[in-house]
């Protein structure tokens, strides 16, 4: 298997790496990831699509669970502050913002002239319902876990709102990026979105898409420049190559190795790091996988540079547990624990020592839509089939995937990616013991308390520390074979200049533009 996969993608591999070199250099700008074009003749007016993998789970921005959801709503929606390209808090509906010294207090100035798309000015009481709504302090429910520490929020005047928090946290003003909407709209919301953005909200129809039209108030002036942008749901790989190539969609993120090979001649085809961990997630909870013997020999079982290759043409970065390795100071690089490559036979001396000499089946559920996905668990069923592990996929709609797998645990393996905001922490929250996110059922009392630890200091070499050690622990314990963070590939019509990436999952479509040419 292993001679087959590499043989047919070397050439494949060499030919990606020399697109992707021209892609960095020549298709950016002044750092943030824009598109080529000539800025000089930029055409406003316009409607663009843009392919899209998944359905929506909710229009609601304080509910919406999928990463693929929050890419969409971020042009309809904004919070007191905004991330930029380049992995900064810009402010957005604040103009300013303040931090106590003990980190306890937060004081909000607003933004003139922001309005709703409904025409009405944002107030304060706008801005104290929506807080109060995702900390859980209007009905006791936290929408947003991580604001859930908000004990008041405060009208001190019509332009300024105080926010006490019960603990301090370095990472904290990151959640303010938490939607603002219409005091008591949310009931509305998934129906009818009303926010502050770039694009306003026009239909939405279940598995076809949701249409977005110029928002002519918008606070940042001269954008957006496009009056129409379409998120079309294509769930299928060979249509969405169909349609990039007869001018049906105009950008298509997260693209294969192999889509990326045909688009060359006919796209800007652009890549940059993404905020993605991909994994074969196991379900802790569930046998045989409930012995860490067995997921030990999984992650040996596992040749992540074949998977790179093959898939990513070896543009995804090899990881072994929940943590971007652009998070630098916070990152400890742990693939020499299992490697890279497979180790065969420890892989079957761990399965002999749990009991499984003959091996098991195991089924991955996996989300069809996804084509990165399937063509990475193509290549695994190979390479668990070399230690005795015969697994075969369950290829799942978007939707029974969010549903059994992600949000039912029902299940016991699956491949998917999970994405990061602009906080170390992020990522590990979820494998918390009692997080609603930790959809694999890892449970580690140590952990649990190291957590804590590293969001109760403000020493942010120590909550480094305490990060690094939360990283080996999962690792240690098997919790998933993490695999890789793959490069973000997206096909762009060559008529397109400015789009941009950015190092939180966003399809920011305010920036996008017609080049004249």
């Amino acid at each position: 298997m292993k001679t087959s996969f590499r043989n047919k993608k070397k050439l494949l591999s060499f030919l990606f790496a020399a697109l992707l070199i021209m892609a960095v250099l020549g298709g950016c700008a002044d750092g943030t990831g824009e598109s080529s074009g000539d800025n000089s003749s930029k055409e406003p007016g316009g409607s663009v699509v843009v392919g899209i993998q998944q359905d929506i789970d909710s229009l609601d921005p304080h509910k919406a669970t999928a990463a693929g959801t929050k890419e969409i709503l971020f042009n309809i929606f904004e919070g007191l502050v905004k991330p930029d390209e380049n992995g900064n808090l810009m402010n957005a509906v604040a103009s300013d913002y303040t931090i106590s010294q003990d980190g306890l207090v937060y004081t909000f100035t607003l933004r003139d002239n922001v309005k709703f798309h409904n025409g009405n000015a944002v107030t304060a009481e706008d801005v104290k319902y929506s807080l109060e709504r995702v900390s859980g302090l209007l009905d006791g429910t936290p929408l947003i876990s991580t604001l859930k520490t908000i004990q008041s929020v405060e009208i001190l005047d019509e332009k300024t709102v105080q926010v006490t928090v019960g603990s301090a946290n370095t990472e904290l003003i990151y959640s303010f990026v938490a939607a603002i909407i219409p005091a008591g709209s949310g009931e509305d919301e998934s129906a009818n979105p009303v926010g502050t953005g770039p694009f306003s909200f026009v239909s939405y129809t279940p598995l076809e898409g949701i249409v977005l039209a110029k928002n002519p108030d918008y606070w940042q002036t001269g954008l957006p420049y496009l009056d129409q942008v379409h998120f079309k749901i294509v769930n299928s790989a060979d249509t969405a190559l169909m349609e990039l190539q007869g001018g049906a969609i105009h950008i298509y993120a997260y693209l294969t190795d192999s889509q990326a090979q045909a688009l060359k001649g006919s796209h800007q085809v652009l890549a940059s790091a993404s905020n993605v961990v991909q994994a074969l997630f196991l379900n802790n909870a569930v046998a045989p996988l409930d012995d860490v013997r067995v997921r030990q020999a999984i992650l040996y079982a596992i040749d992540k540079e074949e998977i790179n290759d093959f898939v990513g043409g070896g543009s995804g970065t090899l990881i072994s547990s929940a943590m971007l390795p652009t998070l630098k100071d916070n990152y400890v690089d742990l693939n020499d624990t299992y490697g890279t490559k497979a180790n065969v036979e420890k892989a079957k001396e761990l399965l002999k020592d749990a009991g499984y000499e003959n091996g098991f089946n195991l089924e991955i559920a996996i989300p069809s839509n996804y084509e990165f996905h399937m063509q990475t668990g193509e290549v695994v069923v190979e390479q668990l089939k070399a230690v005795g592990i015969n697994a075969t996929i369950k290829a799942m709609e978007w939707s029974s995937w969010l549903d059994e797998v992600y949000n039912g645990r029902q299940y016991t393996a699956t491949i998917s990616g999970i994405t990061c905001d602009m906080t170390p922490g992020y990522l590990l929250n979820r494998f918390q013991t009692t997080s609603k996110k930790n959809f694999i059922n890892f449970a580690n009392v140590q952990y649990d308390e190291l957590y804590v630890k590293a969001q109760e200091t403000l020493d942010l070499a120590q909550k480094a520390e305490y990060y690094k050690q939360l990283q080996k622990i999962l690792c240690d314990e098997a919790g998933s074979a993490f695999l890789q963070v793959p490069a973000n590939m997206t096909a762009i019509d060559k008529n397109l200049t400015g789009y941009k990436f950015y190092p939180v999952y966003v399809q920011d479509m305010s920036t996008v533009y017609f080049n004249g040419k």
